[in-house]
């Protein structure tokens, strides 16, 4: 049995990860903003397994509360084997570039959040030598694309802290699993007209559960998406800033 945080856990990614893991018999401790959804989601969890379910309501945006938060979990948990960071929000691009506020608001959320929880669980599971931390990250922090390049700095700068504590614990027995999914059909992605390319959130949970199994550093999913940002990084500047991508 695996003990296993899941931050963000009303996405419809991490809901869906948190289903497998439930299944299989390992025991969560679910955070989130929403109290409400975050009850619904526990009271789902607890028709498939017999382990408690508990959660910790949190905005992430407020960073002096992570440590309590970590502290509530490690003491429901015992020692956690696995955390999954799965929060955030995809910004308006065009108010963003009217908006400096909201651009700040945006980058705290989708990577400063992240980098202040990163920080701690990364001291904890250094001392420990052990355990496997998972992020969700996202394909828009490849390259910066007018249509999102607040939110895809902020992803960009997240593989960047990611990359360089990967290489910092490489010797403590620490995995570090950065996620870039593509398009998937999520409450997040409602607002769009799908194609062919997005994915259904089961999917990618399912990729996302066996690359932290198998210890996995980098994973593209669906894994299509390696193909398509490698083509896309390959564009030269002078003709990609003239593409409408």
């Amino acid at each position: 049995m695996k003990k296993i945080l899941v931050i963000g856990a009303t996405s419809a990614i991490a809901k869906n990860c948190a289903r497998i893991w439930a299944k299989r018999g390992d025991k969560l401790f679910l955070v989130a903003r929403n109290e409400e959804r975050l009850k619904n989601i526990a009271k789902d969890l607890k028709k498939i397994t017999k382990n408690t379910i508990k959660i910790f309501p949190l905005d992430l945006k407020k960073l002096n509360h992570h440590i309590f938060m970590l502290r509530a979990a490690e003491k429901d948990l015992g020692d956690i084997d696995i955390v999954l960071i799965a929060h955030g929000t995809l910004p308006d691009q065009k108010q963003c570039e009217h908006n400096i506020e909201l651009s700040i608001e945006e980058i705290r959320t989708n990577a400063l959040s992240t980098i202040s929880l990163l920080t701690h669980l990364t001291n904890r599971f250094e001392v420990k030598k052990s355990g496997s931390i998972a992020v969700i990250s996202s394909v828009a922090g490849d390259r910066g694309r007018a249509s999102n390049y607040v939110y895809g700095s902020a992803k960009a700068m997240i593989n960047t802290f990611l990359s360089g504590m990967r290489q910092r614990l490489s010797k403590s027995n620490v995995n570090i699993l950065t996620i870039k999914p593509g398009l998937v059909n999520t409450p997040m992605t409602k607002k769009f007209k799908k194609n062919i390319f997005y994915a259904k959130p089961i999917t990618v949970a399912t990729q996302i559960v066996y690359a932290i199994d198998k210890g996995k550093s980098l994973i593209y999913t669906p894994r299509y998406w390696y193909v398509i940002m490698y083509l896309i990084k390959k564009i030269p500047e002078f003709i990609f800033r003239k593409l409408n991508l």
